[in-house]
């Protein structure tokens, strides 16, 4: 049972899931000044893919939310401000991933499981496959979803109702906030 200490872990990827490869999305500019994320982002033209409108939706799963992405600690820099998202704890990668498993098994899924530890979780990625599916039903005691984006389109508002319904069936007790 998933207690208020025990809220279901959600890595996020950033590559594909937030800053889609597809067309450049068509919303509307800001028409503030100009501040220092301007500057970043000519540095980065695929910032501009960020959807503000995402770090809010995300937080409102009731999840706790943890980079998982080769971005590491940059994501909480220069992601989580453009999508209105606090400073996120990060996942470590080992310095050489791992090629233990079985054929096809992405270098991040053992390390995820390990970082997940007994809590439930969701793996919001563009690289899952079908062997990530099967090696953490066989190794992850908890509930799970590994939920694959399209990195064309980024998050959805499908994606999201998908995560939204596995919360509510397969971790109906969790918590939705920090304190209970």
């Amino acid at each position: 049972m998933t207690g208020p200490a025990e809220r279901p872990l959600l890595f996020l990827d950033v590559d594909g899931p937030l800053i889609p490869f597809g067309p450049p999305p068509r919303r509307p500019r800001s028409t503030s000044a100009p501040g220092p994320a301007a500057s970043t982002e000519e540095g980065n033209p695929l910032l501009a893919r960020l959807d503000p409108a995402v770090g809010p939706r995300l937080t409102a799963l009731g999840c706790d939310l943890v980079w998982a992405s080769t971005w590491t600690d940059e994501a909480n820099e220069t992601v989580a401000p453009r999508i209105g998202l606090p400073r996120l704890p990060v996942v470590e990668w080992p310095d050489t991933p791992t090629d233990e498993g079985p054929r096809g098994l992405h270098w991040k899924t053992r390390h995820l499981v390990e970082w997940a530890g007994h809590r439930p979780f969701i793996w919001v990625d563009d690289e899952i496959g079908a062997t990530d599916r099967l090696w953490v039903a066989a190794q992850h005691r908890a509930p799970s979803l590994l939920h694959r984006v399209d990195p064309g389109t980024g998050l959805t508002d499908g994606d999201f109702a998908v995560l939204a319904d596995w919360l509510r069936t397969a971790v109906p007790d969790r918590s939705t906030g920090p304190d209970g």
